[in-house]
């Protein structure tokens, strides 16, 4: 599981950062990549990556400002001229259904694939057997969302080697041992499946979140997140300008992830305002408050190792 920052500027594309997009890569996990936001220029991104759009499976947009949703009509256009036949979702506030149809329809752009829009309210968005997605509205002026993905827990790896040392061919008694179970042998011996289990695996939670002032809503997504991506359009002096735009400072993210006890605290969403060390200054400011942040730089890819998996 990893992250890719496709654009990681405020407002308008600027030449050392796009407008905003990430894709979750999910390669591993699901053979699919899950993008949040689709600012203007998103497929000229993704063509400087090895992500393909055939692979993005969902779209999940936090709020209809227009560098979080001016790249939808072009990518989804695109996908279906580069051999994305599987169907996408996409999910947002209500008028994002309305917002690419009407696109496509006066473009006469026509689809090799379906459509399925989910114009979202607060609470589970989605959920299977590997993730859940839930999301909260936070404080914009417009209807923005927060996203927070929870990957289930992973059930403990079977240790093959071990039983084929015992003589224990693969086959039923596989299965039986990693439920678990006490299995009798041909020979009588008894093997118990908790004996050849490992240690199971939490899983990841990863929280992104739209363009918000601070709020409560921003720390309940992100409790106790592997990963949270936090706006920080505004420097830790400028509080009330962040308040009247309807953004957050850096201080204002550190301390939604300092009371969320997220492990991990990404900026983006940085305004072309700041260049070279202005930015690293406004990754210094949150690292007062909460020590591990890291401002995103466009193609930054975070890796999400599970906690056992942690390396110092």
């Amino acid at each position: 599981m990893e992250l890719e920052f496709l654009g990681t500027g405020a407002g308008v594309p600027a030449k050392h950062r796009n407008v905003t997009s990430i894709a979750l890569r999910l390669l591993d996990e699901r053979n699919a990549v899950w993008l949040f936001d689709c600012g203007e220029g998103t497929q000229m991104q993704i063509l400087r990556t090895n992500i393909r759009p055939r692979k993005i499976e969902k779209i999940f947009i936090t709020h209809l400002h227009g560098d979080h949703i001016f790249g939808l009509p072009g990518l989804i256009s695109s996908r279906s001229f580069q051999g994305g036949m599987e169907p996408l979702e996409i999910y947002g506030p209500v008028g994002i259904k309305q917002f690419v149809l009407n696109a496509l329809k006066i473009s006469q752009t026509r689809l090799a694939y379906s459509l399925k829009f989910i114009e979202v309210t607060p609470g589970v968005v989605f959920s299977d057997s590997q993730f859940t997605v839930t999301c909260e509205l936070l404080d914009h002026g417009i209807e923005s969302y927060g996203y927070r993905v929870v990957e289930h827990d992973h059930d403990g790896e079977l240790q093959v080697a071990k039983l084929l040392e015992l003589g224990i061919k693969p086959g039923p008694i596989f299965g039986q041992l990693k439920k678990g179970k006490t299995v009798t042998l041909a020979t009588g011996e008894i093997i118990k499946g908790s004996d050849y289990v490992g240690q199971a695996k939490k899983g990841r939670i990863v929280t992104i979140l739209g363009d918000t002032r601070i709020t409560n809503a921003s720390v309940k997504l992100a409790q106790d997140a592997d990963v949270l991506v936090h706006e920080s359009t505004f420097n830790k002096t400028e509080a009330k300008m962040a308040r009247n735009y309807y953004h957050s400072t850096t201080h204002q993210a550190a301390e939604v992830a300092k009371a969320s006890r997220a492990k991990r605290l990404i900026l983006t969403h940085i305004s072309a305002r700041y260049l070279a060390q202005d930015a690293l200054n406004l990754e210094k400011e949150a690292q007062e408050i909460f020590p591990n942040t890291k401002i995103a730089k466009d193609f930054d890819i975070i890796e999400i190792p599970f906690q056992n998996e942690l390396k110092d």
